[in-house]
């Protein structure tokens, strides 16, 4: 079957764009140091662009490593074909170390607990971990006042353990404004890479994410881990301001559905659960057979707006778990079985992720990393 037809037997799906994918890869490449390696940060279902979909073009395009949340998430890229380095950036239970050094996958270790339980290991395979400092984050990560604590322990790891690297993580990279926090920052972890290396330990070191690549280019050190940026965002509108009258990024993902039913209402007439919206004219609305449950937020109720046959039409009344409705007025021709953009370009007009989640008043990164992992993906260019 086509991939046409394959959409054609679908209500909503996801289109990932290769070409854009393998721009932004290039375009971080260029702001990087020769040496500086590129992690692909899929966490969190790669930003809701489907980390199983993504992942293996990430790979071809040839990023270096691949930094995910959970074991499970680095089991699976395994079972996948990812043969790449792969790093777990979230906790993993003791009861999972086994399953990481099976895999060849390397492990975070933020907390005094996590570090002890890898110094009791028996029989397992050598295990690469990357000890978390916290900085300033005030997340995860060991503060100062408990490395030499830290050293202690992983004097006693032995050669079951490898500790491949050390990282942190920046609370206030993404304002290029705000730099003297981000270089504190800076200074706190170059003091803990020295106080390993006086230690007899040399690995890899690793800080920046997106926003650190663009704004502080003084702490690329080893290896840079770029999430949203490969995805084609910015990861603030500060940065934004500061970056894009030199680069560009190109959005990897559209959203679509249909309309899967059209009809025309009477002046008067209300819309949808509870009646929030009242029709001021007589008007064809559209069904969509999308939702909150898909990712669709339940606070773009009357403010919500999609593209069909590329023009924009409102979201009427309140977002149901698996529908909206829209208003039709503006489209000449609309029918059943039409596309629909929710986010993404038809003809002349977009509606970007900015723009959505700007109306439903959250983060462009809550709202692509909350569409449903459910919805098919097809990779075009």
């Amino acid at each position: 079957m086509s991939k046409a037809a394959d959409r054609r037997s679908l209500r909503t799906w996801i289109d990932l764009d290769r070409t854009a994918l393998a721009h932004n890869v290039l375009t971080f490449r260029c702001l990087l140091p020769p040496d500086c390696r590129l992690m692909a940060v899929c966490k969190s279902n790669a930003y809701g662009h489907g980390l199983y979909d993504l992942a293996p073009a990430l790979q071809e395009i040839g990023v270096d490593w691949f930094g995910v949340d959970s074991i499970v998430e680095a089991a699976t890229l395994r079972e996948k074909g990812i043969r790449k380095p792969i790093l777990v950036l979230g906790y993993t239970l003791p009861s999972r170390f086994a399953e990481a050094a099976r895999h060849t996958v390397s492990l975070t270790v933020s907390n005094l607990e996590n570090l002890t339980a890898l110094a009791a290991m028996r029989n397992t395979r050598r295990l690469k971990v990357h000890l978390k400092f916290d900085t300033g984050m005030h997340r995860q990560g060991f503060l100062p006042s408990q490395w030499e604590a830290a050293l202690g322990v992983v004097r006693k790891l032995g050669r079951r353990v490898e500790v491949e690297g050390i990282y942190t993580h920046f609370a206030a990279a993404k304002d290029p404004g705000r730099r003297e926090y981000t270089e504190q920052q800076i200074g706190e972890f170059e003091r803990a890479v020295a106080r390993l290396r006086e230690a007899g330990l040399s690995p890899i070191r690793h800080a920046n994410a997106t926003a650190g690549v663009l704004n502080y280019s003084q702490a690329a050190y080893d290896l840079a881990r770029v999430g949203v940026g490969l995805m084609g965002y910015w990861p603030s509108s500060e940065t934004k301001r500061a970056w894009d009258t030199r680069i560009v990024l190109k959005s990897v993902l559209s959203w679509r559905t249909i309309i899967s039913e059209v009809k025309t209402l009477r002046k008067g007439m209300g819309i949808g659960y509870d009646l929030t919206e009242t029709l001021k004219k007589r008007s064809p609305i559209g069904v969509c057979p999308i939702g909150y449950w898909h990712g669709f937020p339940r606070s773009l109720s009357r403010v919500g707006e999609v593209l069909v046959r590329g023009r924009r039409a409102k979201v009427l009344g309140t977002v149901s778990m698996d529908m909206i409705i829209i208003d039709l007025s503006q489209v000449d021709g609309a029918r059943v079985g039409d596309v629909v953009t929710v986010i993404g370009r038809d003809g002349s007009e977009e509606i970007t992720a900015y723009e959505v989640a700007g109306r439903a008043g959250v983060s462009h990164y809550e709202l692509l990393t909350r569409l449903n992992p459910l919805i098919q993906k097809f990779t075009t260019g």
